[in-house]
């Protein structure tokens, strides 16, 4: 019975897929637009607002001490999120990260769904730019737990189609299309999944953190969206980000 639902599975899918060309998935108007965009990233105004942001806090300097690591660290610490925060007590991305450091220095935290911490959390990351991601989730009991419960978030069949992520993401479907666009391996070097969020997605005109686009995904599938920030979702975004383990980080992105 089981491999008899994959079977159907599997033939749902490939009804909206086509085998991938190497090209991208885009139309030549398209392609020009976003090579222009690579030059000037409209993702770059957000990132700006986001170090004034940091300054009216204090600066990088700061937030290190609220990390209590050493300013100089701060880059390479940045690279490891999400990660556990003892003085939090939890495993948190780096948005809900900023919600409690400007808690801790008298601000009203900015909330997740909105445009100014999009911003803020792409300008902070963007600090770690040029090292590598080196999410540890070994570190810890907290972080082993994440990744496991990360994992069941991703292959979790849910809905009246059953989808998962797993299911447009496993070896089995990579480089098919779906809707135009090529189906990717998360942990491809060449995707630079995780290593580029937050990105400027195209289509949509706006920023996006990495739990939006997980989130858009949901809603693409007709499921429902796991909240931001929940431990669902960090962990989702665990379990994703350790996949792009050892990437350049590159914020902000610039996606289709």
């Amino acid at each position: 019975m089981k491999r008899l639902l994959s079977i159907a599975l599997a033939g749902l899918l490939m009804g909206g897929m086509v085998v991938a060309e190497e090209k991208l998935s885009m139309s030549a108007q398209d392609r020009a637009l976003y090579e222009e965009m690579l030059e000037n990233n409209p993702a770059d105004i957000f990132v700006e607002e986001g170090a004034e942001h940091l300054e009216e806090l204090g600066g990088e300097e700061a937030l290190a001490k609220f990390l209590e690591i050493d300013e100089e660290e701060l880059p390479k610490y940045l690279a490891g999120f999400p990660r556990y925060i003892p003085k939090i007590g939890m495993v948190v991305a780096i948005d809900q990260m900023l919600q409690a450091f400007m808690y801790d220095r008298g601000k009203q935290p900015y909330p997740l769904k909105s445009a100014e911490m999009d911003g803020f959390a792409a300008y902070v990351k963007s600090l770690a730019n040029g090292e590598k991601i080196n999410i540890d989730v070994n570190a810890n009991e907290a972080m082993q737990a994440a990744y496991r419960l990360g994992e069941e978030v991703f292959k979790m069949r849910r809905g009246k189609r059953g989808l998962s992520c797993d299911s447009c993401h496993s070896k089995d479907v990579v480089g098919l299309r779906l809707r135009m666009q090529i189906l990717p391996d998360l942990g491809d070097p060449k995707v630079k999944a995780a290593a580029t969020w937050p990105a400027y997605r195209m289509t949509k005109g706006k920023m996006f953190t990495l739990q939006k686009r997980f989130q858009q995904c949901m809603k693409n599938a007709l499921l429902a969206q796991i909240p931001l920030g929940s431990p669902q979702m960090v962990a989702l975004e665990v379990y994703v980000t350790n996949m792009a383990k050892g990437q350049e980080i590159q914020i902000p992105g610039l996606k289709r």
